[in-house]
């Protein structure tokens, strides 16, 4: 992956519709006029992906309270979507991108570097995205733990 395929802020968001933990189809389309969080996570009920769904989980509130609405996305089926909600508690929709359509819109599927070898996967990566649509955030590679904190610090959410 170059960098030439990655979101910068300015542009504009790629539009999607994807399947929810419920079966629902939810579009990008559906949030015009609010903010929204868009997170990619390589895989739900991992430590990791756990670890970063529940950080977004407890500051849900606070993220709310200053207009962010939160999406995660993952290759994950429906189903095992479904699972993870429902064991930790997370209360935002978790969106199902198994074609990688968005994953490649967004610049969030590529080459990474995992325990010194490199491979082809999801890379963590999260978009802010304006009520008009257009990306403020672009964050990639992100580590699992202490993300939430960070974001929250970049959003001007803590002093």
């Amino acid at each position: 992956m170059t960098d030439s395929t990655r979101l910068a802020a300015g542009d504009t968001a790629p539009s999607f519709t994807l399947t929810d933990q419920d079966g629902a189809s939810v579009s990008l389309a559906d949030f015009a006029g609010s903010k929204v969080v868009l997170y990619f996570y390589p895989a739900a009920m991992t430590p990791g992906c756990t670890k970063e769904a529940c950080d977004f989980r407890d500051n849900l509130g606070s993220l709310a309270a200053a207009g962010y609405r939160v999406l995660g996305v993952s290759k994950d089926s429906p189903a095992k979507l479904k699972s993870f909600r429902e064991n930790d508690h997370l209360t935002f929709p978790l969106l199902s991108d198994s074609d990688l359509s968005a994953h490649n819109a967004y610049g969030a599927w590529g080459e990474k570097n995992l325990y010194g070898k490199t491979v082809t996967g999801v890379l963590r990566s999260t978009f802010v995205i304006d009520e008009a649509g257009l990306i403020t955030l672009a964050l990639y590679n992100v580590k699992a733990t202490g993300h939430v904190a960070s974001l929250r610090k970049k959003l001007g959410l803590d002093a």
